[in-house]
């Protein structure tokens, strides 16, 4: 592929952006949230839900912030290995904010369901398939 195809080919294909990617995160642990409500008629697991899927949505919002917006990311943007090394950094800040959150979990919620914490984490983790998903749509409706 020679250089011009390869411009031709970046501006077909759609972009997906992380703060759309942390918007269906919220969107969709508030909705399963709020299934969790209606299936068990229980306070307690729609907070635990809430609040396994705040355990992702939170540390990737802070992550996508970092990469995005934060001073750090506007003095390394342009410079590969600065940029990579700073997005590890944001990495290991995600990671270690969720353990402490998933830590704190049963002081955080009273009555927490375990098995609902699990099943706003697992929801709102799956989001990815659903921007590649969009994304895919996006490009064959264009086509």
């Amino acid at each position: 592929m020679t250089a011009d195809e390869a411009i031709v080919w970046r501006l077909h294909q759609k972009t997906l952006s992380v703060w759309e990617l942390v918007g269906w995160q919220v969107l969709l642990g508030v909705l399963a949230s709020l299934l969790g409500w209606l299936l068990t008629q229980r306070a307690s697991v729609a907070w635990s839900v809430a609040y396994g899927a705040a355990c992702v949505a939170l540390p990737a919002a802070v992550m996508a912030y970092g990469l995005t917006s934060s001073a750090l990311a506007r003095r390394l943007a342009g410079v590969a290995q600065a940029a990579f090394v700073g997005f590890l950094l944001w990495e290991g800040v995600k990671v270690i904010l969720a353990v402490l959150m998933l830590w704190a979990a049963h002081w955080v919620v009273p009555d927490l369901s375990w098995l609902g914490l699990l099943a706003g984490l697992v929801v709102v983790l799956k989001v990815h398939w659903l921007g590649w998903w969009i994304r895919g749509r996006r490009g064959q409706q264009t086509r």
